[in-house]
């Protein structure tokens, strides 16, 4: 298998996976309500808003359109994420249990932003 071949199905991949964290923010947005920080207003739009910038990037890495500009709002969202509700969910967690669970989080999307990164280091300028 080549090396275009290889990074377009992980691409495709990283596509189906966005597509269903979107479509579990449209499906169980009270579920996810917990994790917007308090301090924000507006709390379930945020739901809508994460749950569309998901199903919006993954349409663009299937696309092949404004690749670039869509892996680098991703990252720049999920770096958002880990900041402001994972290190924080994580440093102040309750019990030991809900720590792993923010450090797994943590680690999630500081793993899927670096790979959205990626992405938009390699592609092409059209």
């Amino acid at each position: 298998m080549n090396q275009q071949l290889t990074s377009r199905i992980s691409i495709i991949i990283l596509a189906v996976v966005m597509i269903i964290f979107g479509i579990y923010h449209y499906m169980y947005p009270k579920n996810l309500l917990v994790f917007v920080p308090s301090y924000i207003p507006g709390g379930i739009i945020w739901v809508y808003i994460t749950g569309t910038a998901f199903i919006l990037a993954a349409i663009s890495f299937l696309l092949h359109k404004m690749v670039r500009l869509s892996a680098i709002l991703l990252a720049t969202m999920l770096a958002i994420f880990v900041f402001t509700i994972h290190l924080p969910n994580y440093m102040h967690a309750g019990d030991v249990e809900m720590q792993q669970m923010a450090l797994i989080s943590f680690l999630k999307d500081l793993a899927i932003a670096a790979f959205a990164l990626h992405i938009a280091s390699n592609a092409r300028t059209v």
